[in-house]
């Protein structure tokens, strides 16, 4: 484990990384990476909004939603994988009540004991500014388009890489221009493109990053 200057400093401080990046980028696989080799804890922070967006979907008020989440909305990630869960959590994530309601619960994991991994799109510039190490994990959108479309077909969807990259730049669209946190890079995050990138190289690269403010 690293940290910034034992095990036992960042047991007992925390250790905070965060992620940010546009959707399949990569960032997902990075995060859940670096906690394992470090043996920090995870937080996929887009799940949150994935869970709150699959309420929507049911009918149910976002902001009621938000405020009622619980950690075995959480429990099974694989459901929330869907396109159309997607794509209502990209719509949920612009409303500035729901992003409130969701805020504490991502502070207060990130700064739990042991340290921790949260990926997301306003880590680094919303969340956790104050965080350890900060990464923005980009590629372009026609490498994030076919990457997608992989991870849907395998999860049984039917799709065309047309209609996803559509749904890529849309939502780039959509997490940048929003007014409540859109996403960018912090001024002192590290980019890391993985466009060219296989996933080990990728992971090293990360590993190296967060090795170094130890």
């Amino acid at each position: 484990m690293v940290g910034r200057g034992s095990v036992s400093e960042i047991v007992q401080d925390g250790f905070t990384v965060a992620i940010d990046g546009p959707a399949a980028a990569g960032k997902g696989t990075i995060s859940r990476a670096v906690a394992a080799h470090f043996g920090f804890a995870h937080l996929d922070t887009g799940l949150l909004y994935r869970a709150v967006g699959r309420q929507v979907l049911a009918g149910i008020d976002p902001v009621v939603a938000a405020q009622a989440l619980s950690p075995s909305d959480l429990a099974d990630p694989g459901s929330l994988r869907s396109a159309a869960i997607a794509e209502a959590a990209s719509k949920v994530a612009v409303i500035p009540a729901v992003r409130a309601a969701l805020v504490d619960f991502q502070r207060a994991f990130a700064r739990r004991t042991g340290g921790a991994v949260l990926d997301g799109r306003d880590i680094g510039t919303v969340i956790c500014p104050d965080a350890e190490v900060k990464l923005f994990v980009t590629a372009s959108p026609e490498v994030r388009a076919e990457r997608r479309l992989k991870e849907l077909r395998a999860g049984g969807f039917d799709t065309d890489y047309d209609t996803v990259l559509a749904d890529v730049r849309a939502r780039d669209a959509r997490d940048g221009g929003r007014a409540a946190a859109p996403m960018a890079a912090a001024d002192d995050a590290v980019l890391l493109d993985t466009s060219a990138m296989a996933v080990d190289e990728a992971v090293a690269a990360a590993i190296r990053v967060v090795a170094t403010r130890r």
